[in-house]
């Protein structure tokens, strides 16, 4: 480990669907967030690190979009968020391209104007940029407040990947390793496939349903001697109309999110899965803290 070793811990913050989980992924090399175009995707902060045993490492906390709390899983998510914005080193504030700035942005913006730690602005998705509209972005953006540097990127395509790695550790401490050079997450194999359950009914599921969903692993056990590991989950939801929504007719949906899933999972697991899921009805669990603690929604 060099004398010049920088490290700390980055949160990524924006409005939603702007392509947070992407981006962290998109460094990293892995899928370890779940994405998709709909809100809520991220509900809660995820950590991964991405480590250069000469150069540093640095430690991101991918927070959920910023938006107005409307229940208290709302509420749950704006504590990840100052969470994540407390526990930070530099913040990456994640935009999309604009000839002009919303309500979101503006109120995300007067929280970083606030805050003690410098401010990366990543202009994200520049396959979508069109003539002059990336360097007039900039400049909008560059009027509401001082940022430490600005990256344009594509994290879909992996556009500027390099460059804002190199931004990053230009802003960062020096300071110790954190993790073991080989720790990509602090997230459990029993977490991730929880979320990419999640991920597969959010990406298949339409209009409000995928709002009012949680997934719980009631089983996730290896066989003995074989190399075949099976699961058992339970999708929840609010309504006895969006239980028949999301079993689909003859099981078809259900059949089409468990296949999604399966594949991700033993993709993540290198194994091979046999998943079973089931659906049941947990009407207004989204205001509830008992029901949110037992789908791990919860500090408790």
């Amino acid at each position: 480990m060099s004398d010049d070793f920088r490290s700390g811990f980055v949160a990524i913050v924006g409005r939603p669907n702007v392509g947070k989980s992407t981006l962290m992924n998109m460094v990293i090399g892995q899928k370890i967030a779940i994405m998709s175009k709909k809100p809520q995707t991220t509900r809660k902060k995820i950590m991964t690190v991405y480590t250069e045993e000469e150069r540093g490492q640095i430690v991101f906390l991918d927070t959920p979009g910023m938006n107005k709390a409307k229940n208290k899983l709302g509420e749950f998510m704006l504590s990840e968020i100052n969470e994540g914005l407390s526990d930070a080193d530099l913040i990456l504030f994640v935009a999309e391209p604009a000839t002009f700035i919303g309500t979101a942005e503006t109120a995300i913006l007067d929280k970083l104007k606030n805050m003690d730690v410098p401010v990366i602005l990543v202009l994200n998705k520049i396959d979508a940029f069109k003539g002059d509209e990336l360097k007039e972005a900039t400049l909008l953006y560059s009027k509401q407040m001082e940022f430490a540097d600005i990256v344009p990127v594509s994290a879909l395509r992996t556009k500027n990947r390099e460059e804002l790695i190199n931004v990053i550790f230009n802003n960062l401490p020096n300071g110790p390793m954190y993790y073991d050079p080989d720790t990509l997450t602090d997230e459990t194999e029993r977490n991730i496939a929880v979320e990419l359950i999640r991920e597969q009914a959010i990406r298949k599921l339409d209009k409000e349903i995928p709002h009012g969903i949680a997934v719980v692993i009631d089983k996730m056990k290896e066989r003995p001697g074989k190399d075949i590991v099976d699961i058992d989950a339970t999708i929840i939801c609010e309504k006895d109309s969006h239980k028949g929504i999301i079993i689909g007719k003859n099981g078809a949906m259900l059949k089409n999110i468990g296949t999604g899933a399966r594949i991700e999972i033993e993709d993540m697991l290198e194994k091979k899965v046999n998943l079973k899921l089931w659906v049941k009805v947990r009407k207004d669990w989204r205001e509830s803290d008992a029901e949110l603690k037992n789908y791990g929604y919860s500090k408790m």
